[in-house]
């Protein structure tokens, strides 16, 4: 069965990137221009996505009017000839793909905003996206994880080799065997192990294509890791019904979901950015001799 629909849980707090985040969702904030959750529908469509599920949380409106259309504004830049801000603001609306969205009415971990999903996706596989994780590879990682489903037709994870001291932090497998160059059977998913205990440094990053057997996981899913409902544990226990394979990622991840890994992708993206990145190359390479003779005044 063709991958069609994703799911973007959006219904975080924040509380990272607080103050900011008090009346403004976290996927609203900009790199350099571009909100972080638009990153995340656009490499939905280049994938071939049709339909997109937000999981939404309270203060969560701004989401829906960024894609919704603004015919004030639209006037206005029709009528000073602001052709190329109107293109981009036409985009953001015609993006292509249809929206959906649901409210989580409590914040009862990942797995739960997924299980909102189940009537939306029925009986399809599908694609659940993070909008922490920014990835930039030739193929999108979602197109990856859709072309290995058409070979497999079962449930396969995205994973990227970390640094070991940092596995606590994520969801980790203990591969079996590679079955294909970058492709893994996995013995076990472990939520964020303790480092002497992670039984590798391969860690579940934000993209996951699961089949719809998923949901009968969630919905007898006891509170894991912090008292919530782990996606995590729900998929190693789909892992022991059905075969769930881990697709290692080698792109570049930008992790948005804390302020360096926040800061570093804009820098990243403002390098590329036809309107700022000559400004933005020269002002870093001052900015590096600056520091370096701080450095060594010290």
């Amino acid at each position: 069965m063709k991958v069609r629909k994703a799911v973007i849980p959006a219904a975080g707090l924040g509380t990272r990137f607080l103050p900011a985040t008090k009346a403004l969702a976290k996927e609203m904030l900009p790199i350099v221009d571009k909100p972080t959750i638009q990153f995340i529908v656009e490499e939905a469509k280049a994938s071939g996505i049709e339909d997109i599920l937000i999981i939404e949380g309270k203060n969560k409106r701004s989401i829906e009017d960024h894609f919704d259309s603004a015919p004030e504004l639209e006037q206005n830049l029709e009528e000073k000839g602001k052709t190329a801000l109107l293109k981009m603001v036409h985009e953001t609306t015609d993006i292509g793909v249809n929206l959906f969205y649901v409210r989580q009415a409590y914040p009862k971990g990942l797995g739960d905003a997924v299980r909102l999903a189940k009537s939306f996706i029925a009986d399809e596989p599908f694609v659940v996206m993070l909008g922490d994780d920014l990835m930039m590879d030739t193929v999108p990682l979602t197109r990856q994880l859709i072309d290995e489903y058409e070979r497999t037709h079962a449930s396969i994870l995205a994973v990227k080799k970390v640094p070991h001291e940092e596995v606590s932090a994520y969801g980790v497998i203990d591969p079996e065997q590679e079955v294909a160059p970058g492709l893994f059977n996995v013995k076990k998913f472990v939520e964020k192990p303790a480092v002497a205990e992670a039984p590798s440094d391969l860690a579940i990053i934000g993209r996951y294509l699961l089949t719809p057997e998923i949901f009968e996981m969630l919905e007898t899913q006891a509170p894991g890791k912090g008292g919530e409902i782990q996606l995590t544990d729900a998929i190693d226990r789909l892992n022991q019904t059905q075969r769930v394979f881990a697709h290692e990622f080698k792109g570049a991840r930008y992790d948005v979901g804390n302020k360096f890994g926040f800061v570093q992708t804009t820098i990243e993206y403002g390098l590329t950015h036809p309107e700022v990145k000559d400004e933005l190359r020269a002002y870093l390479l001052q900015l590096a001799k600056r520091l370096e003779t701080d450095l060594t005044q010290r």
